[in-house]
């Protein structure tokens, strides 16, 4: 028995969620889906009177999802693409479609990188082992037969072996601004890499990802705006969570958004209308609830 569904207490016909335990699941400390998952525990433990979520550190998105099959974490983050493949992710259930994810392709500004296929024999890290940012890196890497020295470091790691001088270039997936990249780029002259003549192929070999423009003043880049890909990205639970709990889960995410937004600038577009695209995932009962009772 999970920890949701031996907390929850009943009363009468009803349940509450005032004794729940929630683990989440989110990602480097320097990245978004750490910040929004902050953000939530305080809603959540304000709203409802529960006890504060532990948010969790983890390697990204594949981590997360193997937790939440594997009942080591309640709530987590995850990329859509994550999940393909996953033994067990038919388990998961959706929340919410929360922020885009853009991939951001980081190099030495004083490398003569411009290009995608410049990076083969460059000291590159792919990300984290067991994250999103790996799994877009290493299909995208594959299907333009780039070769780099590649290295399995997530965010942070990364942007310090960049700013030591150990690595000349680095994939993230992350909402905008990521803190950490906005850091390195005050520190360090970096630039993004456009992947505009890469996109056409790959998003025909892998209709799960999208397209769109990186603003310049986002990093306030002096390259200018680049376009990328981007992924959706969903809040994620296990099935086994009682309806009343997942509802309850949602309906502080919307009411309390303002305060997630302080928490991170991308739960901006965060919108009700598109929180129920989360196909391949089923929303969750108690989900579906909520969005119906608001007319979605």
């Amino acid at each position: 028995m999970s920890l949701l569904t031996a907390a929850t207490v009943l009363t009468g016909c009803s349940s509450t969620v005032t004794d729940i335990k929630i683990t989440m699941a989110t990602g480097s400390e320097g990245g978004v889906y750490y910040s929004l998952g902050n953000g939530l525990a305080d809603i959540w433990s304000g709203r409802l009177g529960i006890a504060r979520p532990q948010v969790v550190q983890t390697a990204g998105s594949k981590d997360n999802v193997t937790r939440l099959i594997n009942d080591q974490a309640q709530v987590g983050f995850s990329q859509a693409d994550a999940l393909e493949g996953m033994p067990g992710s038919d388990r998961l259930r959706a929340l919410a479609r929360m922020h885009d994810d853009y991939l951001q392709v980081i190099v030495r500004a004083d490398l003569p990188v411009t290009k995608l296929r410049d990076l083969s024999g460059l000291r590159v890290s792919i990300g984290a082992k067991e994250s999103g940012v790996e799994i877009i890196a290493t299909k995208l890497l594959q299907s333009e037969n780039v070769t780099p020295q590649a290295v399995n470091l997530g965010l942070d790691d990364s942007a310090g072996a960049m700013q030591e001088g150990r690595l000349d270039a680095f994939f993230w997936s992350g909402g905008l601004p990521t803190r950490r990249i906005t850091d390195l780029t005050k520190g360090l002259g970096v630039r993004m890499l456009d992947l505009k003549d890469e996109l056409l192929k790959f998003r025909q070999q892998y209709p799960v990802y999208g397209s769109a423009t990186l603003p310049a003043s986002t990093y306030n880049l002096q390259s200018g705006p680049v376009i990328t890909l981007v992924v959706r990205n969903f809040l994620l639970v296990n099935e086994s969570m009682p309806d009343d709990v997942a509802e309850a889960l949602v309906r502080q995410l919307f009411e309390g958004q303002p305060d997630l937004v302080k928490a991170h600038s991308a739960a901006r577009t965060i919108e009700q209308r598109s929180a129920i695209e989360t196909s391949p995932v089923p929303l969750h009962p108690g989900a579906m609830r909520y969005y119906r009772e608001t007319k979605v």
